[in-house]
């Protein structure tokens, strides 16, 4: 099983939607809640490991792919 951890807010409508894929596939994760201030150096740091300034992002196995839309292609390819 893949070590899988999700940056998110509790309250993001897109983490849900992510959220809701990894359930349906029943993979287990961390989630981390980020802080919105983009200059948060944690925020930092994960745009430069994604290349994102959004969330969610997710790590997987080092790997770290952000956008929603980009996560649930992935989770489907890799999981379905």
């Amino acid at each position: 099983m893949p070590e899988i951890i999700l940056y998110q807010f509790e309250e993001c409508p897109w983490c849900e939607k992510v959220r809701q894929k990894l359930k349906e596939l029943k993979l287990s994760y961390k989630k981390v809640n980020m802080i919105r201030d983009r200059e948060n150096p944690d925020r930092k740091e994960l745009y430069k490991k994604s290349g994102v300034l959004t969330v969610p992002v997710i790590n997987i196995d080092g790997k770290f792919i952000g956008d929603s839309s980009k996560i649930i292609e992935f989770l489907d390819k890799k999981f379905s």
